[in-house]
């Protein structure tokens, strides 16, 4: 089917009489083959085109039209091309559309149309310019197989979109590579424009979470002059990009061992004019030649940022310390208790739940609503996150410079809801080296 600004390029109508129309449009909607999608077409003449269902109108029908419905009209079929969509089409979502074009196509080849089919069509989907990304949960069913290429030209013509791909799990391979398989299109290729960063990727290649926008935001708006940040987990710039264009941070070094990233991440800073303040270190961090220069350090990485938690302790200023802000998905009612065990040097006095520091404003989707359903003791279980964290990157500072640190939980602040009863939260913990006692 081809397309234009989304719509069919045309379908099928009688013609006829305009004061004949209205009869057939009774018997055609009796007969269950009028189109109510599309509307009437004004042809030459004074004659109007009522668009039908299907590729064609069977001659019985035509012949009823003729002798009995309305004797002596006009009665031939034609092809009406790029056709207005009516008022109950405009009145009816995506999704909906694209369940009566597929209901339509499938049943004029034959298809039986089921609740199963209806079941298995997208409900949502990531636009991403003229390329949409579909979940994975989709188009599953048996009945769907070898109907490609055109089902997926129905679906991007009816979606508006050019090029089709669709979404599966992360895959586990260390590196968060997407499982993304191209339906239509020649390249995943795709740009995307957050507070005016405009980030260019691989769909299928690299990972892309719109649900972090209200984080990036915020690092947008952080007072980051004259700062050294090291961005631990760079991938095409999420952070990086807000860090030098928005927060002024006066250079960041970018580290990330996915190659696609490397390579978008790139082609990025060239775009957006920040390539001089940046550096980028491939292959994996751990394995970092410098440290003991940043103001900041960026652990972006979900589930579990913990592996680099001693890198970043190493990369802090040893005579100023900095800032870490460490990203980790924090189940809501864990199975586990994760109240650290403090050793005396480094017990603390007993502090209560501190609401003022844990944001609560969850401004994005449907994580608005999830906030207002959020319990007390789910902001607890982020609250003992955050303490065992900071007892444990207390130790690690006293072990990788040699002397007593002090840290502070600066603010607790949700992202976006990572699945049911899994909340990933970022946490800024202060970190400044205890003054030497001569």
């Amino acid at each position: 089917m081809e397309s234009e600004g989304g719509r069919p390029a045309a379908v099928v109508a009688v013609v006829t009489e305009r004061r004949f129309a209205q009869r057939y449009r009774e018997y055609l909607e009796q007969c269950e083959l009028l189109d109510r999608w599309h509307r009437v077409g004004t042809m030459p003449g004074g004659t109007v085109a009522i668009p039908v269902l299907g590729d064609t109108l069977p001659e019985r029908h035509l012949q009823e039209l003729r002798t009995r419905v309305a004797p002596g009209s006009t009665c031939v079929l034609t092809q009406l091309l790029h056709p207005a969509p009516s008022k109950k089409a405009w009145g009816c979502s995506p999704a909906q559309r694209l369940c009566r074009e597929l209901r339509c196509w499938a049943e004029g080849r034959g298809m039986t149309w089921s609740a199963e089919l209806e079941a298995d069509l997208p409900r949502s989907w990531q636009r991403h310019g003229d390329l949409l990304l579909l979940n994975g949960d989709c188009f599953r069913a048996k009945p769907w197989e070898g109907l490609e290429p055109e089902l997926w030209e129905i679906v991007a013509s009816v979606l508006g979109a050019q090029r089709l791909a669709k979404r599966a799990r992360v895959l586990p391979d260390g590196m968060r590579t997407p499982a993304v398989t191209l339906l239509l299109g020649d390249h995943g290729w795709v740009e995307h424009v957050d507070n005016g960063i405009r980030y260019k990727f691989d769909v299928t290649k690299c990972m892309f979470s719109c649900g972090n926008i209200t984080e990036k935001l915020r690092v947008a708006s952080l007072s980051c002059a004259g700062e050294v940040v090291v961005d631990l987990y760079a991938g095409i710039g999420y952070f990086t990009l807000p860090f030098l264009v928005h927060a002024g941070a006066a250079f960041v070094h970018a580290c990330e061992w996915n190659p696609h990233a490397v390579a978008a991440l790139r082609n990025n800073l060239e775009i957006n004019g920040v390539a001089d303040r940046c550096q980028i270190h491939f292959g994996d961090n751990r394995k970092l030649k410098f440290s003991n220069i940043a103001d900041r350090v960026n652990l972006g990485l979900i589930p579990s940022s913990e592996e680099g938690w001693q890198v970043a302790c190493q990369m802090l200023r040893q005579d100023t310390g900095g800032v870490l802000h460490i990203h980790q998905n924090v189940e809501s009612f864990p199975g586990k208790n994760l109240q650290p065990q403090r050793n005396n040097q480094m017990e603390k006095e007993h502090r209560p739940y501190p609401q003022q520091i844990i944001s609560n404003e969850w401004e994005n989707g449907d994580t608005r609503n999830s906030a207002r359903k959020m319990t007390s003791l789910a902001k607890l279980e982020w609250w003992r996150w955050a303490e065992f964290v900071e007892t444990r990157i207390t130790s690690l500072l006293q072990q990788v410079h040699g002397k007593l640190w002090k840290t502070q939980i600066l603010h607790i602040r949700p992202v976006k809801s990572y699945a049911p009863h899994v909340d990933h939260i970022v946490l800024d913990l202060e970190c400044r080296p205890c003054p030497v006692v001569g």
